[in-house]
């Protein structure tokens, strides 16, 4: 008999807003070959595609509340999350069956608070259209150089110990589009290590409708705001690196 130390509960947060895949999302989450989970599906506010949620009702956790943004219903679920263990799904993402059983294996051999994992790229019909994204670093200096001018970390790569949102706090639900990318820098400059897990374990679909297409703009002025703001303590790490 495996003890719930050897298998602790996961919990995956789904944030859910007028998305047409979001089905295929659930379906992903609740196929995993690791046991315990919850799935989470936090709806911002939707007016469309809720029915596609029909089917699932039973086995997940639904979640409703005022349009806020993805950071607002990132918080709602992880307040409400029983697992020692969080990640995040896009609702048109996928996570790939074996993803939180390899992960969750990582994690604790390596007794890491955060990791993020390697992606595919997929399109609306789920065919591949780039296999293994993820950048590579060669240092962890590399690493966070990288964070000046972009963000090579896939929000649902992650998986974080529940102990970590306790510590840092909730993602800033000031920012619209990248929520995710301040969280991290959070991570950095807080020491913890941010570990990067070299296998490929979600599907991350790009599609026309999706945020990072349409609000381009605002994704690149609250990225260049977020890195200048965090700018001074990045330089102050790499010089201790």
């Amino acid at each position: 008999m495996t003890s719930q130390a050897e298998t602790p509960l996961v919990s995956i947060v789904i944030p859910f807003y007028n998305c047409e895949f979001v089905d295929q999302a659930v379906a992903s989450a609740l196929s995993q070959t690791y046991s315990p989970i919850e799935v989470i599906v936090v709806d911002d506010g939707s007016t469309k595609h809720q029915e596609r949620l029909a089917p699932y009702m039973r086995r997940i956790h639904y979640l409703g509340k005022a349009n806020g943004g993805t950071a607002s219903a990132l918080n709602h679920g992880i307040r409400m999350a029983s697992g020692e263990y969080i990640a995040w799904l896009s609702s048109d993402d996928r996570f790939y069956p074996h993803k939180i059983a390899r992960q969750v294996a990582y994690m604790k051999q390596h007794q890491a608070l955060i990791s993020c994992t390697d992606f595919d790229l997929i399109g609306a019909h789920n065919e591949l259209l780039k296999s293994s994204l993820a950048v590579k670093f060669p240092s962890v200096k590399e690493f966070v150089r990288a964070m000046f001018t972009f963000c090579p970390i896939n929000g649902c790569t992650i998986m974080m110990h529940r102990s970590l949102p306790l510590r840092l706090g909730p993602f800033n639900e000031g920012l619209t589009c990248t929520q995710d990318y301040e969280y991290w820098l959070r991570v950095f400059i807080a020491g913890i290590d941010f570990h990067f897990f070299n296998e490929t374990l979600t599907a991350y679909r790009w599609h026309e409708a999706m945020g990072s297409r349409q609000r381009k703009d605002t994704v690149d002025a609250e990225f260049n705001f977020v890195r200048d703001q965090y700018a001074p303590y990045l330089n102050k790490m790499l010089e201790r690196i």
